[in-house]
């Protein structure tokens, strides 16, 4: 009977290549297999498509209950295997690589419609990680679909030409090499679409071939493509196309050209699915979920980031989310190197006046990174495994003259180089570079073995003599080409190197750019990505406000793949959920023209932890907050119900404090500009409502320091005395004198400073939860008194000494879930900035408009 059932599955499965799964059921019953058979063969495929449904990984969000009609690859299926052994060729391991991208692209094409359904347009989006490997899954979701009886493949690939071109490159290598007979082509490596003649040798039913359109984002492409697809929709009834928007947060939503041309492409297209593949997708969850629009409403898939990828938490760290363990959050590595302000207008001009006749200056900084990008490409050369390719990135401008005029001093810089290899001093000088780089970053934390520098010497002639200096922008003839041997090359750019395009071998980064919104920013990263073989050597130049605000992007990513998940959890779908962006006082989260459907959401504080991380460090701002937090820990001995002393601990615990007591210290303690979710303000106004709902009338205050009588005591009122707390900052190499970033304050323990009962080994949902026992409507505000010194212990290695000029107070507060409906204040931006006016660049749509170049 089990092989009867078996075979009778084989043939369900084989209609389900023509019908849809409610469909092909009828066919079954249609045969005259008895309904007890029919039902068995519906079970066994209920229960693959709930495999499918409940993989660990990717997340995703969904509308409605989707008909999961795709369970997977078929013995007989040709495009798909062809993609896995093109990459187990390449490298690739079956686990858990080639595994985890099967099933993220099953995941993705099981969203899609059947092809054979008589109409349908899906719209979907997958967000990964910069440089993580998004191509490679929409190849795969490509290939898959292909193999299921998808017709038309339109792949809208940026606004450049080296983006559409390397992309075709790709898709013809991993589609249409392995199964030429199964592909036609409407574009070319070097032809972007051409209107065809006769759109009948493509669509008709004689044609039996998948066809691939590989396109750039330009308005005179797609109105030809559009046009074309117009006077064949004739043959276009039956044509099950998928649309595969790469970057689909530039271009698609910021420009009114762009985006009603893919909306006239789709409505040519009674068969349609239009997926978003982006890394940053601030913009397309800002899209107006009402209007006939690319937002996202069916589907939202969050890629998990795969083993090995450098992305922007591990380079930068990250702030620790609500609910996290601070200790378990990292630093990142330490491979962010300081550009002095200082030396920024050596190498970009200040104002747009200033383009003209701007000559830049090969400061130490950029003499130096360009030094070790050349230890790095001999230290490759020795250890001779890994991409052959060595890039090195300067991103200073997005202005073409400005790259231009990188030429000749980089010219001279390298032919300097070349000349003083004979020089002991040249030579001791790159030395010492390389030994305090290497020491730095221990080769033996990535499983590598430094390579000494005796050994990098003899490579350093044939790295310079090979070096070439590539001005890489839309006016320049002289670009990156990978395809012809290997390359080492400082490619000085602009847009061109910031989107898709992926810099083989990027190992050091110079980037001093100014940008004001999260995507523009997160797609600056170009040394985000695999490092194979050299994952201890690359290192980026920037600044510290630059590196500050990438921390600060780690965690805003974080904090929204996090939302994409927990959502997906609660009964949430795209049309329901805008995911909320934190924002931050210097960068706007993307581009004002994409906003036009913001709103500043309305979001609360409860069931949330506030902290401090950011402090100044000068005498009078920190005397102005140790004096409120003295005022507060007056009125808290004279007002609290009772008060509870921890010598042994170095904390107190002040119950039932009134609110009007932490009112009043929010209003007097100051804290710094550079933490938008520290808002005194908007607390203030939340508490307010609160104490009106008849809640967070009373307060719990705690102080969490350190046993005193060691000589380190901070009083803050007689007879309340702690240990001062020990925190370092951040290390950064031309630290700002006034300005300190302790990254984490508060505990899991310390959340739970004024819960009863044995605390210790709770877990962040455990404390939650004995929180909402014992005190659903009590806040909670913590003190912590922090030496001015702080000095970090030996292994903190990215840690500098506080050096503040007074001891530093820091604050953190956690708020109750409200267990019937929560006030709304926190001004998170979710799916109109106006009037916006920062001399600052932004990225150039320009090209979409034009002629097709």
């Amino acid at each position: 009977m089990t092989d009867e059932l078996d075979g009778m599955y084989d043939t369900f499965k084989a209609l389900l290549d023509s019908f849809p799964p409610a469909e092909a059921v009828k066919r079954l019953e249609q045969f005259g297999i008895p309904p007890e058979i029919v039902q068995q063969i519906r079970e066994r495929h209920e229960q693959q498509t709930i495999r499918i449904k409940e993989l660990e990984e990717p997340h995703a969000v969904i509308l409605g209950n989707r008909d999961t009609w795709y369970t997977g690859p078929h013995a007989k299926d040709k495009c798909w295997p062809a993609v896995a052994d093109q990459l187990r060729k390449d490298g690739w391991p079956e686990d858990p690589a080639i595994r985890s991208l099967d099933d993220s692209s099953t995941r993705v094409v099981s969203l899609l419609n059947h092809p054979k359904e008589k109409r349908f347009s899906t719209r979907g989006l997958v967000v990964g990680y910069v440089q993580s490997g998004k191509t490679t899954n929409f190849t795969s979701v490509m290939a898959k679909a292909a193999d299921r009886g998808y017709k038309l493949f339109i792949v809208l690939a940026g606004i450049h030409n080296g983006l559409r071109r390397q992309t075709q490159a790709r898709l013809v290598q991993q589609l249409v090499e392995p199964n030429p007979s199964l592909w036609s082509q409407l574009t070319g490596l070097e032809k972007d679409f051409t209107p065809q003649e006769n759109p009948a040798s493509y669509f008709g039913k004689s044609n039996k071939t998948h066809v691939l359109c590989v396109v750039k984002k330009n308005a005179t492409v797609l109105r030809k493509l559009a046009k074309w697809l117009e006077k064949a929709s004739t043959y276009l009834e039956d044509c099950p196309a998928l649309i595969i928007d790469d970057e689909a947060d530039q271009a698609t939503v910021a420009t009114a050209s762009i985006n009603p041309l893919i909306l006239s492409i789709m409505s040519h297209l009674p068969k349609s699915a239009y997926v978003g593949y982006t890394a940053s997708p601030f913009a397309n969850l800002l899209i107006d979920p009402s209007a006939e629009d690319l937002y996202p409403k069916d589907f939202v898939v969050n890629l998990p980031q795969p083993a090995g990828h450098f992305g922007t938490e591990v380079l930068f760290g990250r702030h620790a989310l609500d609910g996290e363990d601070p200790e378990q959050v990292d630093d990142g590595y330490d491979m962010i190197r300081s550009v002095p302000k200082d030396d920024v207008p050596a190498v970009r001009p200040k104002t747009r006046a200033d383009v003209e006749g701007f000559e830049p200056h090969i400061t130490d900084t950029l003499r130096r990174a360009i030094e070790y990008f050349w230890l790095v490409t001999a230290a490759r050369r020795v250890r001779g495994t890994g991409n052959p390719h060595n890039t090195m990135l300067i991103h200073t401008s997005v202005n073409t003259a400005v790259h231009n005029s990188f030429k000749r001093p980089l010219e001279f810089l390298r032919k300097r180089a070349a000349q003083s290899l004979a020089s002991p001093d040249f030579l001791s000088g790159l030395r010492a570079l390389w030994d305090m780089e290497t020491a730095r970053v221990p080769a033996q934390d990535f499983g590598e073995t430094k390579v000494p520098f005796e050994e990098l010497v003899p490579q350093l002639s044939g790295v310079l003599d090979s070096c070439r200096i590539i001005m890489d922008n839309s006016s320049s003839e002289d670009r990156l080409d990978y395809e012809n041997g290997p390359v080492v090359a400082i490619a000085v750019g602009g847009n061109t190197l910031s989107r898709g395009l992926t810099l083989e071998g990027l190992s050091v980064s110079y980037f001093v750019r100014s940008v004001s919104a999260y995507d523009t920013l997160l797609q600056m990263g170009r040394w985000f990505g695999f490092r194979n073989g050299y994952a201890d050597l690359p290192r980026t130049w920037m600044t510290d406000e630059l590196a500050e605000w990438f921390r600060h992007l780690a965690t805003v990513e974080t904090e929204m793949r996090r939302d994409i998940d927990i959502y997906m959890t609660e009964d949430e779908n795209p049309q329901t959920f805008a995911v909320r962006l934190r924002t931050h006082p210097s960068l706007r989260v993307t581009a004002a023209a994409k906003m036009r459907d913001a709103v500043v959401a309305a979001s609360s504080y409860g069931g949330q932890r506030v902290q401090t991380h950011y402090f100044h460090t000068n005498a009078e701002w920190l005397r102005g907050n140790i004096a409120a937090a003295r005022t507060l820990v007056d009125a808290a001995t004279s007002n609290a119900r009772r008060v509870e002393k921890r010598a042994a601990d170095g904390r107190f615990v002040f119950r039932d404090v009134p609110h009007d007591f932490v009112l009043d210290f929010l209003s007097n303690y100051k804290f710094d500009k550079k933490s938008p979710e520290n808002d005194a303000e908007l607390i203030g106004n939340y508490i307010r409502k609160r104490v009106t709902a008849g809640s967070l009338g009373r307060w719990n205050v705690a102080i969490v320091g350190t046993p005193a009588g060691k000589g380190e005591d901070f009083t803050f009122a007689p007879h309340v005395t702690v240990g001062r707390n020990n925190r370092a900052r951040l290390a950064l190499e031309n630290p700002d004198p006034d300005f300190a970033d302790i990254k984490t304050l508060m505990s899991r323990r310390d959340a739970a400073v004024d819960l009863t009962g044995d605390i210790g080994k709770l877990t962040e949902k455990e404390i939650a939860e004995e929180r909402r026992k014992q005190l659903p409507d009590t806040g909670l505000l913590v003190l912590y008194p922090i030496d001015k010194l702080s000095r970090p212990s030996p292994s903190k290695t990215l840690r500098a000494p506080l050096d503040a000029e007074e001891h530093v107070i820091g604050v953190g507060l956690v708020f109750p879930k409200p267990q019937d409906g929560d006030s709304t204040v926190k001004s998170y931006i979710s799916a109109d900035l106006s009037n916006v006016n920062i001399e600052i660049e932004e990225e150039d749509y320009s090209l979409v408009d034009g002629e097709d170049a």
